[in-house]
């Protein structure tokens, strides 16, 4: 039996697989193509050959174990984005099974590998203050500076994700009564989250300035394209470092558009908000995700340890204060 060379199988993964059977979302493809761009090169590079040329028996289980020890020790990847890089490898090798039994045990292999174990930190995320501060960075005298400074107002209290800020349209935000953000999230799940009367009042005033059509970014470029994720990340990591001075804890953290969506979460939970309606608000999949923040929040647990009695308080005990009482307690 002819069985196809592995150029083949890698092509139809992408074009059959991920395209055509998932419709799997650009970020998702994207993500595939990275991980398989630095394995291509670096099997190539390790057998001397040109990617076309690989056979799928020259791609085993120790190549990819030399892979995964070279984006951690080479590209210093943590032990996280090396599991995410493992799972897309998995993904295509159990496409291959699937498709092609003769490659049935080369591809168990593969798929045995276990994911790497690592510490789980807690989010880091920005207190009132903080927040307070990386607002005023941007001094609002410029076209950029208003632009970003509506950016990081509407990262933090919409906790919208990188994508979802840079993907807004003036077709997705609804003002006037009930105003609110609609938007395509991950895993493409529509969710709406309401806009704070600050937030509504800054982007008011600058769809005046911007005067888009309905299907213009809300946040673009200087040439009116949409802005990538690299540059949103650099506005954020620009003001951050500028906060600095009004703000002395700001220094040394390590501020990222992710960290001012745990801000969100964070102000919710601090006053109040129910688990299962930030998970809604958030656009998580699990309310158990939402759970990290509960673990984040150190007042939330200072408030149940004020409510545990010490243990060199005398015990308490119902002494009933009525003979009536007494009587009932007696029975």
């Amino acid at each position: 039996m002819i069985t196809p060379p592995f150029a083949s199988l890698f092509q139809r993964f992408f074009t059959d697989r991920l395209g055509t059977q998932m419709e799997a979302s650009p970020n998702t493809i994207a993500g595939y193509r990275d991980t398989f761009r630095l394995l291509l090169r670096f099997a190539a590079e390790k057998l001397g050959k040109t990617p076309t040329k690989l056979q799928m028996e020259e791609v085993d289980v120790n190549l990819i174990g030399d892979f995964l020890t070279h984006v951690e020790t080479v590209r210093h990847n943590s032990a996280r984005s090396r599991n995410t890089r493992l799972a897309a490898i998995r993904s295509f090798f159990g496409y291959v099974a699937m498709n092609e039994p003769s490659y049935l045990l080369h591809c168990q292999r593969i798929l045995a590998m276990p994911g790497k174990r690592y510490v789980r930190r807690v989010v880091d995320f920005l207190d009132r203050p903080q927040m307070d501060a990386l607002l005023a960075a941007p001094n609002l005298s410029t076209w950029i500076s208003r632009r970003d400074h509506t950016i990081l107002l509407v990262a933090l209290r919409t906790g919208l994700r990188v994508s979802e800020i840079v993907n807004l349209r003036w077709q997705n935000i609804i003002f006037g009564t009930g105003a609110h953000v609609s938007c395509e999230g991950k895993g493409r799940k529509q969710r709406c989250t309401p806009i704070r009367r600050d937030s509504l009042a800054a982007l008011e005033a600058w769809f005046r300035e911007r005067a888009g059509a309905a299907d213009d970014p809300v946040f673009p470029t200087i040439r009116g394209d949409k802005m990538s994720r690299d540059a949103l990340e650099r506005v954020v990591r620009k003001y951050a470092k500028a906060s600095c001075l009004a703000c002395p804890s700001m220094a040394g953290k390590r501020v990222s558009p992710h960290v001012l969506r745990h801000s969100t979460a964070m102000e919710l939970l601090q006053n109040g908000v129910d688990q299962t309606v930030i998970a809604l608000w958030l656009g998580h999949e699990s309310v158990e995700t939402t759970q990290i923040y509960v673990h984040a929040d150190l007042r939330l647990k200072e408030k149940a340890l004020a409510r545990v009695t010490s243990k060199d308080s005398p015990p308490g005990r119902y002494r009933p204060e009525d003979d009536l009482l007494a009587f009932l307690e007696s029975l």
